[in-house]
């Protein structure tokens, strides 16, 4: 069976719960922040489409982690994007990241939090999870893979009580 006779639930999950960051900050963009919310967003700062400054990408070559709570304005969503000003040293700064860069969403006044998969920037879909190859690659990626893979712990974005 090739991939087209396939439905990918995987990638109908994915573009499912990236709607629902859209839809958060969409709600943000028209109500503003109620209570007690505010948002950690992670995305991939080497993303195609990623647009920061050059000395955050410096000092973030892979993640970045930005919050919505007090201080940002301009703020916009659509199905492709998120672009937000923030101040950094007292500068205001324009970043521009697509949804499929996001990594971690999380609001934590409601102990709420959504991990991705970073999606394919050519196609929008999630990688291959095989990777293609011969399986003696395959064998090699893996080893490789658990050496180099980092665990990033969601309790960070939990409410303390």
């Amino acid at each position: 069976m090739t991939e087209d006779d396939t439905l990918r639930y995987d990638k109908m999950v994915e573009n499912a719960l990236r709607g629902v960051v859209r839809g958060a900050v969409q709600e943000i963009v028209e109500n503003g922040l109620p209570g007690d919310h505010h948002f950690y967003i992670t995305f991939l700062t080497e993303y195609p489409g990623v647009e920061i400054p050059e000395y955050l990408h410096e000092r973030y070559p892979g993640e970045m982690t930005i919050v919505l709570q007090f201080q940002f304005e301009d703020l916009y969503v659509d199905d492709e994007v998120l672009k937000v000003s923030l101040s950094f040293n007292n500068k205001p700064e324009l970043l521009i990241v697509p949804l499929a860069a996001i990594s971690i969403f999380a609001d934590p006044s409601v102990n709420f939090a959504l991990q991705f998969q970073p999606l394919d920037p050519e196609h929008g879909d999630l990688p291959d999870p095989d990777g293609g190859g011969s399986n003696e690659d395959k064998a090699d990626n893996s080893k490789e893979e658990e050496t180099k893979g980092e665990v990033v712990s969601l309790d960070q974005f939990r409410k303390k009580k």
